[in-house]
């Protein structure tokens, strides 16, 4: 008998957090809470998870867009941000990323990036990666 008791007891007191917010009455005075939705869109596509690119600064942002709107494709980020490299990297300063736009063109996408607005660094590689920077101005190829 104790140990029933004390099982309803319990019952109750597990219950009544949902009694006291409907009351007595019955009436329901429920809060809906509305989930937060992202506000931003981007001018790009990561090429994985892994890639670091949240701390991407705005004027990047801008500079990818524009990349995006002059080629009409999205650029695909394959680098952000990462540690290590050569002192003066911009990607440790996660200021630089390394793109390329399916379908396009390395010279098409050169040709955008040097008209977008805080454009910095600009590099071309033999596997068809463009650099893209928003520090010093600057124009390198290696291959």
């Amino acid at each position: 008998m104790r140990k029933t008791s004390r099982v309803i007891a319990a019952g109750l007191m597990a219950l009544s957090p949902f009694m006291a917010s409907e009351g007595l009455t019955g009436s329901r005075n429920r809060e809906t809470v509305k989930l937060k939705q992202h506000q931003k869109t981007y001018g790009y596509t990561l090429q994985r998870v892994s890639v670091k690119a949240t701390c991407f600064p705005h004027r990047l942002n801008l500079v990818l867009a524009h990349i995006a709107r002059k080629t009409g494709g999205r650029p695909i980020v394959t680098s952000g941000h990462r540690h290590g490299g050569r002192r003066g990297s911009q990607h440790r300063n996660c200021m630089a990323a390394d793109i390329r736009v399916p379908g396009v063109s390395t010279s098409r996408i050169v040709a955008a990036a040097r008209t977008a607005p805080h454009i910095g660094g600009i590099g071309t590689y033999c596997n068809g990666l463009v650099h893209v920077d928003v520090g010093p101005k600057r124009r390198w190829r290696h291959c």
